[in-house]
Formats: C-alpha cells, sequence, structure tokens
C-alpha cells in the first residue's frame, strides 16, 4: 500500500498537469474564439499555442523568479541570519532531501511561503517579523511546514497556477480592451465573406463571454487546488518536528498579526502564504469562503492539536 504522502506527490504531478491541460483548453479558445471574430481562427489559434508553449517554460524554469520579485523577496545572508540558516538546514536534513534557497521579506507582518519547481529548485522566503516574533519551536513549525510544499511539489502546482491564472486574467483584460476600443473589425478582400457577418456576431458573443468568465474560472480554480494541501502540509510539518503545537501556535500568531492593507497582500501570491494576508485579520471563518486560497485557520490548529 502507497505511503500516504507518496500517494500525495504523485497526485500533485498529475494535477499540476492536469491543471495546465485546462488552462491549455481555456487559452486555446480565448485564442480560437479572437481568432474567429478577426476572421482569422487558425492564427488565433496558432498565436495561443505559442503563448502556452512560452508559459510553460516561463513558469517551470522563472516561474520562481517572478514570485520573489512579486514578494518583494531578496536572498538572505547567513552572517546575518545564522540561526534562521541554521533551522533550515536543520529541517531539510530531517526530510531528506536538498537545502533550499532561503529569501527574506523585510515587513514587520508575519508570514512565509516556498515556491520553486521541485526539491532541488526551491526556495523559502520568510518576513522579517516572522523571525522577530514567533518563538524557535514556533519558527521551526513555520519552516517545517514550507519544507513540507516543497517535499510534497505543491510548489510546483502552485507555481504553475499563479502564472497561468495571471495569464488568463491579463489576456481576457487585453481581448476586453480590444473589444471596447473597436478593435478586430475583419475583412477579406476588403468586404466580408458571405455570412461572414453573421458568424461574427456569434465569435463576438463567445468572446465577450470568454473575456468576462475566464477570469473568473482561472481564479476558482487556482483557489480549490490549494486548500486541501495545506492540511497535508501541516501533518508532514509535525511529524518532521514531532511538536505539532509549535506550528499550531505559529498558526495563532501569525493570523493575529496581519493586518489591512498588507504590504504582502498581492492577490497573486495569497495562497503561497501560510496565512492568506487578505483574511487572517478579519477573522479566521472567512477563510472558508469560496474565495479563500486557504482552510479556515482554527480547523487546521484544532487538527494539529489533536495529533
Amino acid at each position: 500500500m502507497m505511503v500516504p504522502v507518496y500517494g500525495h506527490i504523485a497526485a500533485n504531478k498529475r494535477r499540476t498537469l492536469l491543471f495546465f491541460f485546462i488552462f491549455a483548453l481555456l487559452i486555446g479558445a480565448v485564442g480560437y474564439i479572437f481568432g474567429l471574430y478577426m476572421g482569422e481562427p487558425a492564427a488565433g489559434l496558432g498565436m495561443a499555442g505559442v503563448i502556452l508553449f512560452v508559459l510553460f517554460l516561463f513558469s517551470y524554469y522563472g516561474g520562481q523568479g517572478l514570485i520573489t520579485a512579486m514578494a518583494g523577496a531578496h536572498p538572505a545572508r547567513r552572517d546575518r541570519e545564522p540561526y534562521l540558516f541554521n533551522t533550515v538546514e536543520a529541517l531539510s536534513i530531517a526530510a531528506g532531501k536538498p537545502v533550499p534557497r532561503i529569501y527574506i521579506i523585510e515587513t514587520d507582518v508575519p508570514n512565509a511561503f516556498a515556491a520553486g519547481r521541485n526539491p532541488k529548485n526551491a526556495l523559502i522566503a520568510v518576513t522579517r517579523g516572522l523571525m522577530n516574533r514567533l518563538d524557535r519551536l514556533e519558527l521551526e513549525g513555520v519552516i517545517a511546514h514550507e519544507m513540507a510544499h516543497i517535499n510534497n511539489y505543491d510548489v510546483l502546482l502552485a507555481t504553475v497556477a499563479i502564472v497561468l491564472a495571471g495569464t488568463v486574467v491579463f489576456l481576457s483584460d487585453v481581448v476586453r480592451r480590444m473589444l471596447w476600443y473597436g478593435g478586430g473589425r475583419s475583412t477579406r478582400g476588403g468586404r466580408r465573406s458571405e455570412g461572414g457577418g453573421q458568424g461574427q456576431l456569434v465569435a463576438l458573443v463567445l468572446l465577450i463571454a470568454l473575456a468576462v468568465l475566464a477570469p473568473l474560472f482561472a481564479q476558482l480554480l487556482r483557489f480549490a487546488i490549494s486548500r486541501q494541501r495545506e492540511f497535508m502540509a501541516d501533518a508532514t510539518a509535525a511529524d518532521f518536528t514531532g511538536y505539532p503545537e509549535g506550528l499550531a501556535s505559529a498558526l495563532e500568531k501569525i493570523t493575529r498579526q496581519q493586518v489591512p492593507e498588507s504590504p504582502i497582500d498581492n492577490k497573486a501570491l495569497q495562497g503561497l502564504y501560510i496565512v492568506n494576508p487578505a483574511v487572517g485579520a478579519r477573522g479566521v471563518d472567512r477563510a472558508a469562503a469560496l474565495f479563500s486560497t486557504h482552510p479556515p485557520v482554527a480547523e487546521r490548529i484544532r487538527r494539529l492539536r489533536q495529533m
């Protein structure tokens, strides 16, 4: 029988492929219908294919660089953060994985995330507030949680999700602006082909519907894949440290100390953080809402304290 953690890793790899396939269909549909509206459906589909190919390469090889830039994170230095390095290295040994790169976000709001494509190419970013406000056992619990995300390949799924969902939102916005300003009035040989006017009207209606609904669908799909992995990462972290209370106490502190209009509250990155910066300060029960990237913190704490 497969060990649950390894089953979760395999499932995450399958989800990443499925996630990319669904977004390929979504972007392909936008490209095809846009091409149909322009009078060149093959060209629209070809453009969508090129975009997907570039996105795949970028999200796999460069996604973590984009994420650290969006988060305002910079590489940590061993001479300035020796305890943080020692903690990460010790937990990497416990997990039997390579030591990830370590980044710092200069804000007093405590939080942390992991990113990358696999355990050999991963990073952990923590805020200055996290290091200043948590005790040793709590910090170890948070680092173990992020190590679990790396070990479980959650980071690959999350990195691809951020890049692809952001691209769908961007492309849909471009299409809406082009339609708003009257772009895309197609002609063939200076006149519309027979029946072209009716076909173009149908394409226009479909394109408007896709431009409006595609971003919503993209965000819902990204949110849905984020929630269950937090419970698994919490359980794996507790196994790494042998002390579930450390992470439970850290989650309580981090949640209480989120602030409105947080400097780390970037909508694209909310699902990466150990606690969603947008909901922590406004009550943990709101995290169970449809548009939340995380399960309720209270439920996560309850499960940890029952271990």
